[in-house]
């Protein structure tokens, strides 16, 4: 079958920065500023993402578009064509970033689940007649998530169903720029509230001794290598659908530029009205489902910026998931033949079935999350920059990157790809299981 292409390096730019900006960068990010030093975290990040990170991303979305296969052809014909082993072999390794992303695809849909649950009770008011960190115990961990699970994975395959054009990028360039949109806007309300200065205290006032803290760098180094969904499957199947005339260096530094936008609104746009309100900026992923809820409860005109906030959340869910689930229908077509149609359906089913012990137990759902996430999914990544830096060679690696780019990457380049961001995949690897995950 002849192989589907973005429409322009627009629609790539779109669908990779609606792949990087998952719930992280709304509950994360704008968490861990605070946490490690205010904008003294800003410097480590920075530094991480732009000079580290995008290496990575510019390898995977290279890699792709070089073999025009996803990581599983991908790793295939590397080998071959470099002797280092069996076609089988190569096959075998790029099963790994694909299996990773496809497990925690798994449980992501359940996390979006939740959110459209938690859109619906903001359409409706519910939240202001609810004891809300109760209604979250009681809701996640049983059968009641199973419906709304099932809607998040459907939303998902109708997506992916329609291709790479027609679905991926068309869904990515209606819901970025409302997602960008709405940030906005309770950017405005956040920081309007009476006591949100404390909250861009929280954030931006500088605590420099943090910098001389291990931890601070190792957390800003998980931020920044996770928060461009490398793994070494998402955005190499997301490079096969570049067109050559794509400017990846240029391309690479756009995504990375709007992700860290991103991350940044959604800070002004929580952390300000949580300070508000006097409540947890550090509660994890229960700021989005226990803290947020009581804030939009607790504000004026709260009812219409809670469906703005969940909307945004799940648009950004469903711009991720859509990226996690591409890797292995691609994989279904390329190597055993099946029509797309076919292989996003199989997929979906069998992700959903898989997941439903994890609907009805949180201790089955974060357990299958840390081995897909601290374990699985970072090897995934270390595996595709091995096989392309050192296997398929950093000079053709150099080569594929600077293909149509305008401003090009000297020699100097194969030495800090191949020992430095290699030695940076593994690091982050080992630190990942160290710390308990740090992306």
């Amino acid at each position: 079958m002849k192989r589907e292409r973005w429409t322009g390096k627009m629609g790539f730019i779109l669908a990779s920065v609606g792949s990087a900006i998952g719930l992280g960068n709304i509950w994360l990010f704008s968490w861990r500023m605070g946490a490690y030093g205010g904008a003294a975290f800003l410097i480590p990040y920075l530094l991480f993402v732009f000079c580290i990170a995008s290496v990575g991303l510019m390898e995977e979305w290279a890699f792709g578009r070089s073999q025009r296969k996803g990581a599983i052809g991908a790793f295939k014909n590397v080998f071959e064509s470099k002797k280092a082993g069996t076609g089988a072999l190569g096959a075998a390794l790029g099963f790994i970033p694909v299996l990773a992303v496809f497990a925690v695809y798994i449980f992501y849909a359940i996390v979006i689940g939740w959110l459209l649950k938690y859109f619906v009770l903001s359409v409706t008011g519910a939240f202001s007649t609810m004891n809300i960190p109760e209604y979250f115990g009681t809701f996640t961990g049983t059968g009641e998530t199973i419906g709304w699970h099932a809607a998040a994975v459907l939303g998902t395959m109708v997506i992916v169903l329609f291709g790479v054009r027609k679905g991926i990028e068309k869904a990515n360039k209606i819901m970025m720029p409302v997602l960008f949109s709405i940030l906005v806007i309770l950017l405005i309300r956040s920081v309007t509230l009476p006591g949100a200065g404390d909250g861009l205290a929280y954030m931006f006032v500088p605590d420099w001794a943090k910098l001389a803290e291990t931890e601070t760098w190792v957390m800003a180094l998980g931020q920044a290598f996770f928060t461009l969904s490398l793994g070494g499957a998402t955005m190499l199947v997301y490079g096969s659908y570049a067109r050559d005339d794509t400017d990846i260096p240029s391309a690479s530094m756009q995504t990375v530029l709007f992700n860290f936008i991103a991350s940044l609104l959604a800070a002004f746009a929580i952390i300000p009205a949580v300070f508000a309100f006097d409540l947890d900026p550090a509660a994890g992923p229960g700021l989005l489902f226990v803290t947020i809820p009581n804030v939009f409860d607790q504000m004026p005109g709260g009812h219409i910026f809670g469906i703005l906030f969940f909307l945004s959340v799940v648009f950004a869910g469903f711009s991720s998931s859509v990226s996690m689930l591409e890797p292995a229908v691609e994989g279904f077509m390329d190597k055993l033949g099946m029509s797309r149609t076919w292989a996003v359906i199989v997929l979906s089913l069998v992700a959903f079935v898989i997941g439903l012990p994890l609907d009805t137990s949180m201790a089955r759902f974060g357990l299958w999350a840390d081995i897909a996430t601290v374990y699985v999914l970072p090897f995934g990544a270390l595996v595709s920059a091995v096989v392309f830096f050192w296997i398929f060679g950093a000079d053709n690696a150099r080569a594929e990157i600077n293909k149509n780019a305008v401003k090009r990457f000297g020699k100097w380049f194969e030495p800090y790809a191949k020992y430095v961001f290699v030695s940076v995949a593994l690091l982050v690897m080992i630190l990942n299981i160290a710390f308990g995950g740090i992306g």
